[in-house]
């Protein structure tokens, strides 16, 4: 049941006051579908643009339908009331978005409890809670013929030590994702459910990035090729294509499309900073 279109269908984005995770409610906005935007970002942040109701404006400028919705997905109750609301406003849930993650890249010794906690309660912890929440509506998604996926934004399993030495704490909250990809893909293979994994080959242009000492924001590509190579595989038949670690590029080489010189922020510039944990 691949489709060339996300008309009409309904997203639970995470993480989608900005950054790739709004790309991708706007890719998916271009079609025609329904967008929730669940984050934590009500007011204007003093570092970091766009709060959840300026993304819902540039979601339905693009032409979709969004509900802007404030959550923390570390609170559990929080997120099955997210679920609700955004099922009984457009109907129904057919794609989960995973995007939301917390970063810090830093040793052992330098990173502090608290900050620990933060990466596996958003990353780890969240993805799992919003995927639990989210399967009661995708079961439903599937009976109605609807083409349920789950996409974690999160790295392939890559165990070689040096993706782990210089931020341990980080990387485990990452593969916790990728691990509930590993996970769910088989436990709701029956359902009709798609669970997949999309990674950039390349550091990605966003604020947040920005906020990393050391990156050259030259030698990064836009959010829209994330957001390009998510609408590919949402697209496709989740009952055929399930348990997949995709990388951005490849998945885009699929699609046809091979020129990726619009997606440089610099135009022209062909040299780009590789992204974490990929070799």
């Amino acid at each position: 049941m691949s489709q060339a279109s996300l008309a009409g269908r309904t997203l639970f984005v995470t993480g989608g006051s900005r950054g790739i995770g709004l790309a991708i409610a706007k890719r998916a906005a271009a079609d025609g579908a329904n967008v929730a935007l669940a984050a934590k970002t009500e007011a204007p942040h003093p570092k970091l643009p766009g709060t959840i109701y300026t993304a819902a404006e540039e979601v339905e400028a693009a032409g979709g339908r969004a509900l802007p919705i404030p959550l923390d997905i570390r609170d559990d109750a929080g997120v099955a009331e997210a679920m609700r609301r955004a099922a009984e406003h457009f109907g129904g849930i057919d794609i989960l978005v995973n995007n939301a993650s917390a970063i810090s890249l830093t040793g052992t010794l330098a990173t502090p409890v608290k900050r620990f906690d933060l990466m596996h309660g958003v990353n780890a912890r969240g993805t799992f809670v919003c995927s639990q929440a989210a399967i009661p509506y995708l079961r439903e998604a599937a009976r109605a013929g609807r083409n349920p996926h789950i996409l974690m934004l999160s790295p392939p399993l890559n165990m070689k030590p040096r993706w782990f030495k210089d931020h341990v704490a980080y990387t485990m909250a990452k593969y916790g994702m990728s691990m509930c990809v590993l996970g769910m893909a088989e436990e709701f293979r029956a359902d009709g459910i798609a669970v997949n994994a999309l990674w950039p080959r390349t550091a990605i242009h966003t604020a947040a990035l920005a906020m990393i000492p050391g990156v050259d924001p030259r030698m990064t590509r836009k959010p829209e090729i994330v957001a390009d190579a998510a609408h590919a595989i949402l697209c496709r038949d989740a009952r055929r294509h399930t348990g997949h670690f995709h990388i951005d590029d490849e998945v885009l080489a699929d699609a046809g499309v091979t020129d990726l010189s619009r997606y440089a922020v610099v135009p022209g510039n062909n040299k780009f900073l590789p992204d974490f944990f990929v070799d």
